[in-house]
């Protein structure tokens, strides 16, 4: 499959299907069609719209859509994006708020990189900016990096991660989701031992692989029956034609969207024919539950190869973060030296990505640092969505983390001595 025709055969199929949408729907929405009473060429119309949507949003990046915020005056204050550092494979930006006094708490969010973009993040954001200056990772999508610009692996994600925490200074709090929290762990003993001085102040995990063996998911058992040499031959192509990338080796986002549909295919089946009916009734609107919900989900991104393959084999199959054994450029990278680092960690009770227990285990691996500095916190009945974005994140997880980040605001003192027990909440 490592070939552009490969990549290129799939991008066409797509383009295929989102102009063949827009065709019915042109052609159904003809004046002179409505002379012909009957419900088939409404229903036609309705197939093309959602269709050709649906197909459009798997090429585009989506926007924040944030245009303001509320601040404690009352008014509705103008939000903007501001890129802060600038890499080829992706940015560190501000969101910063016009006429607003800069506020104390200074939260870094990393994003993922699995498959969709940052603004994944966006209901996320939107909770923090009223009471904290948030940064977030924006990273890039590898089919529009050309091959010039060199590799990005699981070490080179650690050294992104290592540097915009020195850009935002010692007074940063940062808050990982899902699949970058055992390496935004091991950024942190990164700088713990070469440049203490650029540490975060505290470090929220939430829902992400740091042990993939604590509790099995349907993920995890993918992640040890398959070969790597399996994972090479189906999940790799090389960007086509269309794009800058043209050549780089990447794990295509048609081909990542085509597995989380797969997972749940009776689900979205069922919602995109619902959402057929509501357009052709007019009951449907461009900003409905729905089309928020898979202009989201349906933009993807392509990964570059070797960040994907790194991640399973040093992630999954070798649990390099889990066993403390993860280097980066040769050099072991110890999560012990982490001392003075406040580390939370969150989980979601019936999360099937992240299970419970997989993200506990880095309080285990902080051997260095005192108990008075972990803690946890698993949300009841929260699945992986909810403990960032959903109602348990707004309701109970978001002011317990703003806690968090209050009770560890202040010049941190370097531990006397490891304590290995660990203090949950």
């Amino acid at each position: 499959m490592k070939y552009m025709a490969t990549y290129d055969i799939m991008e066409t199929m797509r383009n295929t299907n989102e102009w063949m949408g827009a065709t019915a729907r042109a052609m159904a929405s003809y004046p002179a069609v409505a002379m012909w009473p009957n419900p088939a060429m409404e229903m036609m119309r309705a197939w093309g719209e959602v269709t050709e949507r649906s197909f459009a949003r798997m090429v585009a990046k989506p926007d924040w859509n944030i245009d303001s915020v509320t601040a404690e005056d009352g008014r509705d204050h103008i939000v903007s994006t501001r890129k802060v550092v600038e890499k080829p494979f992706g940015d560190l930006i501000h969101f910063r708020i016009a006429g607003r006094h800069e506020r104390p708490r200074k939260v870094l969010l990393v994003a993922p990189m699995s498959g969709h973009y940052a603004t994944l993040l966006r209901k996320t954001v939107v909770s923090l900016l009223p009471d904290c200056e948030v940064y977030i990772t924006d990273w890039h999508n590898a089919r529009d990096i050309p091959v010039s610009m060199g590799k990005f692996d699981v070490e080179d994600y650690t050294l992104y991660l290592a540097e915009f925490m020195r850009e935002l200074g010692p007074d940063t709090h940062v808050i990982a989701v899902c699949q970058p929290v055992p390496l935004a762990l091991a950024a942190t003993a990164y700088l713990a031992e070469q440049d203490p001085k650029a540490q975060p102040r505290s470090l929220t995990l939430i829902g992400g692989p740091v042990d993939p063996e604590a509790n099995h998911t349907e993920v995890t058992d993918f992640g040890r029956s398959v070969t790597m040499g399996q994972l090479e031959e189906t999940m790799i192509q090389r960007v086509g034609f269309k794009y800058p990338g043209v050549g780089r080796m990447v794990y295509p986002g048609l081909l990542q969207l085509a597995s989380f549909i797969s997972m749940n295919s009776e689900t979205h089946s069922t919602a995109f024919q619902n959402q057929i009916m509501a357009v052709a009734k007019g009951d449907a609107s461009d900003n409905d539950k729905h089309n928020k919900f898979y202009d989201e989900y349906l933009a993807v991104m392509d990964m570059t190869a070797e960040f994907y393959l790194s991640t399973v084999q040093r992630i999954f199959k070798n649990r390099e973060i889990a066993t403390n054994s993860f280097t980066v450029e040769g050099k072991p990278v110890d999560i012990g030296k982490i001392t003075t680092v406040a580390v939370k960690i969150v989980e979601g009770e019936k999360d099937d990505i992240s299970a419970p227990g997989q993200c506990l285990a880095a309080l285990d691996l902080l051997t260095g640092l005192p108990d008075a500095k972990k803690a946890s916190h698993l949300e009841p009945g929260a699945g992986h969505y909810g403990i960032f974005a959903g109602k348990s994140w707004r309701n109970n997880i978001r002011p317990l983390v703003l806690d968090f980040i209050d009770a560890n605001s202040g010049a941190p003192k370097k531990a006397k001595s490891a304590n290995k027990n660990i203090a949950a909440e």
